[in-house]
This record gives C-alpha cells, structure tokens and sequence, in this order.
C-alpha cells in the first residue's frame, strides 16, 4: 500500500541568525563563561534551533545570516547544518531594521511568515509546526511571548505590518508590548502563543537547558559543571 506524505504547511519559517563568534556572541553570558564558551553556547542553540526547523514541515525554511562564520565556533558544523536551509544576508543598520528587511525578503514566496530567534533552544518542531498552521488558518498575526518581555517568535499573514518593526525599539522589557501595539496598528488581530524564556544570562540557559534534551542542553550542563568544579 503505497502512503502519500502529507503536504508542508503553506508557510515560511524565517530564524534570524548571527555567526556565534567569541567577544560577539552571547556577551552576557560573560562572567561566568568565557567568551569562547559563551559563542559555543551561542552555537549550540542554533544548531539546535536549526534543528527543529529543519524537521517542521512548512514550504520554506529561510535563515537571515550575518557575520563571518569562518571565525565562529562549531563552523563547520553550522556550515553543514545551513546547507539545507536558504540562506539570506542580513539588511540595515538597526536591528529592527534587519528584522523588517528579512520579513520582506522572506514574504517574496508569497506565504504567511513564522519568524523565530536562535536563543530558544528548546522549541521543538511540534510547536513550530503547530504555530505555522495556526497562522495559516487564522490568518492573525502571532506573536510569542519571552520572559524578559521580548518575544522569541512573531507570525505575519502579510509583510505589509514588518515596516512597523523599525519603530519599535528591541531588548527591552516593553519589546513585546510594543510590538503587539504595532500589530494592532496595521489593523491586525494578535493571538498569543505559549510563554518561553530565552537565553540572555547564564541562569536563563540553565533554566533552558532543564527542558530541553539536544546539543545545547548537554553543552550548557557541561559547562555548569566545570563551573562548579573549579569553585
């Protein structure tokens, strides 16, 4: 008996993602790690994130990259780990700048757009794959919670409210706040996905790493016990 595959979601997962290298990445990671751990911690989670991303059944699967990998931690493995992804350049100055630029970049295949973070190790497809429908079928925007008041993932039926971004000021703890105002601005209703805390501070990948079960998590639990084996 021959079974079909189901057809992917009609959907674009988008990461934002920067090459994890020392004295760049994860800087607040810094004390207690070094910073050579700190971009290897850094790394692991998007090995991680690319992971999840790569096993969600969604139509196209983009990764907005900057920096120069060959100076990262893992390069060869994320090198690796990239070539199943298309992978577009970083544009603009800002951050929300880059974050607008990469929505519009991504919404050319015409679908509905799932961003995520490369600091939320422990999402799995399931959750990916369960948000990338709900944002086809809803047609609302998504917008995911963090802890910090940020958000670690945020979801466009169109492109046309991503120019808002540039407004909306990032890493702060009215982040989410703000950029559900935003939404509601472009005449969008927002639905709320699951809270998730993302990786800023060695006490926040602790915390990650106790619900998750991939590279990161036994990275960061490595880490932790040298730490307190040197004390």
């Amino acid at each position: 008996m021959n079974y079909r595959r189901p057809s992917p979601v009609a959907a674009t997962l988008l990461v934002l993602a920067k090459a994890p290298i020392p004295g760049l990445a994860k800087t607040r990671l810094t004390p207690p790690l070094s910073p050579r751990d700190a971009a290897r911690v850094a790394a692991a989670s998007l090995l991680d994130t690319l992971a999840s991303m790569s096993r969600s059944p969604v139509a196209h699967h983009i990764v907005a990259f900057t920096g120069a990998l060959a100076d990262a931690e893992y390069a060869d493995e994320v090198a690796r780990a990239l070539t199943d992804f298309e992978v577009i350049p970083q544009r603009g100055a800002s951050f929300g700048e880059r974050l607008a630029n990469a929505h519009a970049d991504a919404a050319r295949h015409g679908l509905p757009v799932l961003q995520i973070g490369m600091d939320t190790p422990q999402i799995g497809s399931d959750v990916l794959t369960w948000a990338a429908r709900e944002l086809v079928l809803r047609g609302d925007a998504l917008l995911g919670p963090a802890d910090d008041g940020g958000w670690w993932a945020l979801g466009l039926p169109t492109p046309r409210a991503a120019r808002t971004l540039v407004e909306v000021p990032m890493s702060t703890d009215r982040t989410g706040e703000l950029t559900r105002d935003a939404m509601l601005r472009c005449d969008l209703q927002v639905r709320a996905l699951p809270r998730y805390n993302d990786v800023d501070t060695f006490a926040d990948a602790l915390e990650v790493a106790a619900a998750s079960d991939g590279r990161f998590a036994r990275l960061v639990q490595q880490l932790h016990r040298s730490l307190l084996a040197s004390r």
